[in-house]
């Protein structure tokens, strides 16, 4: 959470028009598209720019070369290798990957370490790929009848735009379309013809379907973007459904590589969770320890850390805590800074609620404001802008206007924990990262944990 991030849909795509229907080689069916090539392409190279300003990329170039080869040779034996076909890892924690339209593809750090082997990571790539072939976003798109309605908000919790703007946006509800059984289907079948191709074991888009699939645990406490778990349905399902075009790719076959010592080699030394540049998750705080701050949320809230904003939501209710930075902040009046940013996103100050107080001896300014919110209506906000070591802090509690006064206390209690960090507490807030180690006779969970430095 560095910044503030306004993410849009720029490339002009709500007055398309038809660009025919033909036969699609990858799926082999007739298919009306109102999105040329051309545009696919398009849209991927904008949005490429944004997914990395808002996820940001692993400065591991030895590991983005390793990916990327494996990509390229999987683009190369599909139906479209002429697009520009491009491989990145990002820097999230969650368990995901995904297509933009166009050939850009995005995996996660965070899936790396639950994947066995090298064939498991050509899988989840041939998948994606397998996604832009079949040109399930461009007929998602076709679909919503001019690109909005299709294109819901997928976002989490609430945007990473002016403060509390439409919930979602465009652009990220590109990156997680959420396509139905049948496009899943149809991507892992891709995905095993392309590993095939290019030599991988098959059985690897089985493999990496079956080991996800037992993660429903450690995905709920991934953090970033939506989970590889929540955007690809029934995974252990589609493992019984996949079977039979494995074992034909298969067939006949005995030369197939697996490859796991190649991936366990790349990923050792990776950062596992949350990366401390971009702030950590810790229970119910989050700490920054680059930025010197930090916040509790309430108990059970699920906690969203993304590079623009953090989002804790109730787990029963349309109730929302967000901390983000007011972008080129003035050095002026905070009571002034808080009036303008917030009218300029819609929302008015509710009469005699505003104070200038401090929060834990930071200068800050707290008003309740009123407003219209997209798929929430009427909303009522408890805001704080509060200046910390020269910028200023949005620090939001937002509720539908009927259950406004429940959920207050909570957001007051929560706005009040805003703190500043010490440089030696800072300096205490480390990574964990990936350690191989090769288990010896007479080894147990306690003695590698403690070679690790303690039972955590």
């Amino acid at each position: 959470m560095a910044r503030l991030l306004a993410v849009v849909l720029g490339v002009g795509l709500g007055t398309g028009t038809l660009t025919g229907c033909a036969t699609n080689p990858a799926t082999g069916r007739r298919e009306i598209s109102l999105m040329s090539e051309a545009q696919e392409i398009s849209i991927g190279r904008e949005q490429d720019a944004q997914v990395r300003a808002e996820m940001g990329v692993v400065a591991d170039q030895a590991l983005q070369q390793y990916v990327s080869r494996i990509g390229l040779a999987l683009a190369q034996q599909s139906e479209r290798p002429g697009l520009p076909w491009q491989f990145t890892v990002v820097d999230s924690p969650a368990v995901n990957a995904f297509a933009l339209p166009g050939g850009f593809i995005y995996i996660t750090r965070g899936i790396l370490p639950f994947l066995d082997s090298e064939a498991e990571l050509a899988g989840v790539l041939g998948h994606e790929i397998g996604h832009v072939t079949a040109r399930h976003a461009a007929q998602q798109y076709t679909r919503s009848i001019g690109g909005v309605a299709g294109l819901a908000a997928l976002g989490i919790f609430v945007p990473a735009t002016r403060p509390l703007g439409e919930v979602g946006s465009q652009a990220l509800s590109l990156l997680f379309l959420k396509y139905g059984r049948e496009d899943e289907l149809q991507a892992d079948g891709l995905g095993v013809r392309y590993t095939a191709r290019g030599g991988w074991d098959p059985a690897g888009v089985p493999g990496m379907l079956s080991t996800l699939g037992r993660l429903d645990e450690a995905a709920g406490d991934t953090r970033g973007v939506p989970n590889w778990l929540a955007t690809h349905p029934e995974p252990l399902v589609r493992v019984r459904e996949i079977a039979p075009q494995v074992a034909e790719a298969k067939a006949g076959r005995t030369d197939f590589r697996t490859d796991p010592e190649a991936l366990l080699q790349r990923i050792d030394g990776l950062v596992f969770g949350d990366n401390p540049e971009q702030g950590v998750v810790r229970g119910r705080s989050f700490l920054h320890p680059v930025l010197r701050l930090a916040i509790e949320f309430p108990d059970q809230w699920p906690i969203q850390n993304a590079p623009a904003q953090v989002v804790a939501k109730a787990p029963t209710a349309n109730h929302f805590l967000l901390l983000e930075a007011v972008p080129n902040a003035p050095a002026g009046d905070l009571r002034e800074i808080a009036l303008a940013q917030m009218r300029a996103a819609g929302f008015e100050p509710r009469s005699g609620t505003g104070s200038t107080t401090p929060i834990n001896d930071l200068p800050a300014y707290v008003q309740t404001y009123a407003g219209q919110m997209q798929n929430l209506g009427a909303v009522l906000v408890r805001g704080a802008h509060v200046r910390h070591a020269g910028a200023v802090y949005f620090l939001a509690g937002l509720a539908p206007a009927d259950s406004f006064a429940t959920a207050d206390p909570a957001f007051l209690a929560a706005i009040r924990t805003f703190r500043a960090l010490t440089a030696s507490q800072a300096g205490e807030i480390h990574p964990n990262r990936i350690d191989l180690y090769v288990v010896r006779t007479g080894d147990t969970w306690a003695s590698i944990a403690a070679r690790a430095g303690g039972v955590v």
